[in-house]
């Protein structure tokens, strides 16, 4: 047995490679909403063998289910490195759902929308950050929520609400739109109309980010 700790060697860098060409073909299809794809095309997406599949994957579901899972821990990931300075659980929701919003632009977040009603429960994602978000928020004084579980419903419907116009209105300002949901909620949970407006107009760093937009349009802060 290998040592903890151990590079992978080249035969385990090519099972990784594998295994992530084959949740990446997958993400592509649940985004596109075609679930009833043949694990063969699947492979040929993915320029794995079918044989291959297998090493890794029992079912298609099984990988269908691991691609979700991959999409939302590498969300989760990066609104936790995106709020990590931010001490303000009202300023930590804020920014993540202004993230989250303009990202729907974004090929892989057609997951969300496909999936949303089972993404709200999730335990990966933006929804275990959200709930702990609006907690704290309550807990501290800052949000004025009778039921932080139903305060994460409302803003989980509002999330979806927004991801469908935007997919719907490729004209609409994503980043505007989403910054203007955002202050509502907020208003909804107790702050004021102008701690609320402020919180939404911050500036963002977004260098990480590639603008899918339609032509003429570039995310914005």
């Amino acid at each position: 047995m290998e040592p903890a700790g151990t590079p992978p060697n080249r035969i385990e860098r090519r099972k990784q490679r594998t295994r992530a060409a084959l949740i990446s073909a997958a993400q592509g299809f649940i985004a596109d909403g075609t679930l009833q794809v043949p694990i063969q095309d699947i492979c040929q997406a993915a320029d794995v063998g079918v044989g291959s599949f297998y090493n890794h994957f029992e079912s298609k579901e099984q990988l269908f289910d691991a691609a979700i899972d991959a999409a939302l821990d590498a969300h989760g990931a990066l609104l936790d490195a995106l709020t990590a300075s931010t001490d303000d659980p009202a300023e930590v929701f804020a920014v993540s759902f202004r993230i989250t919003g303009r990202m729907f632009r974004r090929p892989e977040s057609r997951m969300v929308l496909n999936h949303g009603l089972e993404l709200i429960t999730a335990d990966r994602g933006l929804a275990p950050r959200a709930r702990r978000d609006i907690a704290a928020a309550t807990e501290s004084g800052r949000f004025q929520v009778a039921d932080p579980r139903l305060a994460m419903a409302i803003a989980a419907g509002a999330l979806l609400g927004l991801g469908q116009l935007v997919q719907a209105e490729p004209e609409r300002d994503a980043a505007q739109t989403a910054d203007q949901v955002t202050e509502d909620l907020l208003r909804m949970f107790g702050l004021p109309a102008d701690e609320a407006r402020e919180l939404c107009s911050r500036p963002m760093d977004l260098g990480w980010m590639e603008a899918v937009e339609p032509p003429g349009r570039r995310v914005t802060n």
